[in-house]
């Protein structure tokens, strides 16, 4: 069975890859106010931070369920049965 859960299986370093990618250092900046990512931005000095951080590592996957829920195809209801009008 697939995990629900969009961390499963994820890096950290994954997770804030496709996050700055979406939102650039500046609007994550705004959005997660940490220093690491408002002052010399990077991925290596935000992972360091980010281990070492519980309260801030939690905002980042916080944000990053938001934004996978976001991007998620919409996944249709099955039909209810009810047969479609003929043509």
């Amino acid at each position: 069975m697939k995990s629900i859960d969009p961390l499963h299986g994820v890096t950290l370093e994954a997770i804030l890859t496709q996050l700055v990618a979406h939102y650039g250092w500046p609007e994550l900046g705004q959005r997660i106010r940490i220093r690491c990512f408002n002052f010399d931005a990077s991925i290596p000095s935000s992972l360091k931070f980010l281990r070492r951080t519980p309260w801030a590592r939690q905002q980042v996957e916080d944000l990053y369920r938001d934004y996978v829920r976001q991007t998620a195809p919409q996944v249709r209801p099955p039909d209810s049965g009810t047969p479609a009008p003929e043509a």
